[in-house]
C-alpha cells in the first residue's frame, strides 16, 4: 500500500513539474534583477530559473532516495524477524 502511494506521489510530482513552463523559483530581488536584465537585452539570465530548480531538485531527490532505502531495509528486517519467530 505504501509502495503504491510512493509511486503515485513521485509520478504526480514529475507530472506537475513537467507541466509548468513558467515556474518562478526566484526571490523577489533575483526576479527583479533578471527582469531588468532581460529588458536590457541580456540573455545570460534566461537560464536562472532552470538552474534554481535544478539545485532545488537534487537535495529532495537524495532525501527521497535515502528514505526509500531506509524503508525497504526496515521492511526486509521485519520480514526476516517474522520468519525467524
Amino acid at each position: 500500500m505504501i509502495k503504491k502511494m510512493l509511486i503515485v506521489s513521485i509520478l504526480a510530482i514529475l507530472f506537475i513539474s513537467f507541466q509548468s513552463e513558467n515556474i518562478s523559483a526566484q526571490c523577489a530581488m533575483c526576479k527583479a534583477t533578471v527582469e531588468s536584465s532581460l529588458k536590457a537585452g541580456n540573455t545570460s539570465a534566461a537560464g536562472l530559473n532552470i538552474g534554481i530548480l535544478y539545485l532545488l531538485l537534487m537535495p529532495y531527490s537524495l532525501i527521497a532516495g535515502l528514505g526509500y532505502w531506509w524503508y525497504s531495509n526496515n521492511k526486509k528486517k521485519k520480514s526476516q524477524e517474522e520468519i525467524s519467530s
